[in-house]
Parts: structure tokens; sequence; C-alpha cells
């Protein structure tokens, strides 16, 4: 989403690539001690043994391909055709493929975007029929599981809440309860919809709270929140900050 993932796995490669660079100790170090050739030759297994981390490495960051499955046969045959210094059989300059690959990524991270939008507004239009759902002015939507009786915050307060934020896949991405401390925060300092909800929760509160992307991290998304996300909240509002 921030990051143009295949640019990152192409620059593994060569990040990568320095890790052959070894210091002179463990050069002769390994040099001194007998060597196991796996194939018909020392270079031969080294060369073997590069391929082999690189496309571990390469696997790995390939996991988070842009727009899902990834050309395992495109991907090996542009890779071979550079190496091999084949030209002729080049379908793009690599001039061009940076290019390329960024426009890709644009377009993928637009239309992700718009199917997360899409989501989100048909979810929050099906959840405020349900029963005991409250839809505030900004579209904020929440539950009340525990009415406190303790005062209000003020925007200028500093509060001491429990929490769990979870995707609308109900994957957990941050949550106060699982590292066993409670989080404190003004509340005019974190986005707009808990601000919002924590003005309306008395001291000793707990809230289902639903919150539009444009109440949260909006279309710039945050980490493993993609843009357009609607988020989903436990909120227990434990203790006003002296």
């Amino acid at each position: 989403m921030k990051r143009n993932t295949l640019y990152l796995a192409v620059v593994a490669i060569f990040v990568c690539a320095t890790s052959c660079n070894t210091s002179k100790k463990v050069a002769f170090e390994a040099a001194a001690a007998p060597q196991k050739y796996y194939l018909a030759s020392a270079s031969d297994s080294a060369s073997y043994a590069i391929g082999l981390t690189y496309g571990s490495g390469l696997k790995e960051n390939m996991k988070s391909f842009p727009g899902g499955q990834y050309s395992l046969d495109a991907l090996a045959e542009g890779f071979l055709r550079s190496i091999t210094d084949d030209t002729a059989a080049f379908v793009m300059q690599p001039e061009t493929a940076q290019g390329f690959i960024q426009t890709y990524v644009q377009e993928v991270m637009v239309k992700d975007a718009e199917a997360e939008k899409a989501k989100g507004e048909a979810f929050l239009e099906a959840n405020k029929q349900k029963d005991g759902v409250v839809t505030t002015e900004s579209g904020l939507q929440f539950k009340v599981l525990t009415q406190g009786d303790g005062a209000l915050p003020m925007p200028e307060d500093k509060v001491r809440v429990h929490y769990t934020g979870r995707l609308l896949d109900g994957t957990v991405f941050d949550s106060s309860v699982e590292r066993g401390e409670p989080a404190e925060f003004t509340l005019n300092q974190v986005i707009h919809g808990w601000t919002e909800i924590l003005q309306r929760m008395p001291v000793g509160s707990k809230y289902q709270v639903w919150i539009p992307s444009e109440l949260g991290y909006g279309t710039q998304g945050n980490g493993p929140i993609k843009p357009n996300s609607v988020l989903e909240f436990e909120i227990e509002l434990l203790d006003i900050v002296e």
C-alpha cells in the first residue's frame, strides 16, 4: 500500500548480493577448512548456493506481490534474459521496467482502495440496521456494552483506556488488552472517530465502535490497515488522567 512491494523484492536481490562480500578474516578461516562440493566443482556449488539464497529471499518478498498471484514463469524469464544479457529477447527495456512497476503498483492500489471503500459502505449500511447500534451524524456507529456512570472526558483530557482494534474480517491489528497494559493519550491527538466516541462515554463504559474510513486512517491507511478501511474497536474507558 505505502510501499512498492515488487520494487522492494528486486532491491532485496542486490542487498542480498552484498552479503556475499565477507570479511578477509572470515574468508581466510573458511579457506583453511576442507569444503564439501555439492555439485561438480566448488564454483558450481557456490553458484547454486547463491541462487538458492536469492530464491528463498525473493520467494518471501513475493508473498506480498501487489494484485495477487505473480507469474513465476514471467519472473524467471525476465531474470534469465537479464543475467545472460540476452537483449534481443527483452520484451521491455531495463530503463522502462522501473516505471512500469510503479504504474502497475499505483493502479493496483487504486483498485484495492475502491474495493475496500465499497465493502466498508456496504457493511455500515447493513450494520446500522442491527439492534442496539447507534449511528451518529458523522457516520460513526457504536453499541453500548456497559454504560458507566463516571465523568465525560473533554477533547483536551488525557484518558486511560483498554481497547482491541479489528479489521472487518476479524483480524486484530492492535490491542492494549493483549499487551496487558492500558493506553493513555489525549483525546484531540488520536483519530477523529476515537475523539468523537470517547466524549460520549462516561468513565466505566465499554462500547463496541465502528469507525468509517474518513474518521479513521482515510485514503492513506496505516500498516495492516488498508486505505478506506472501516475499523471495529472494543473500547473501555477506565479513567480520566489528572
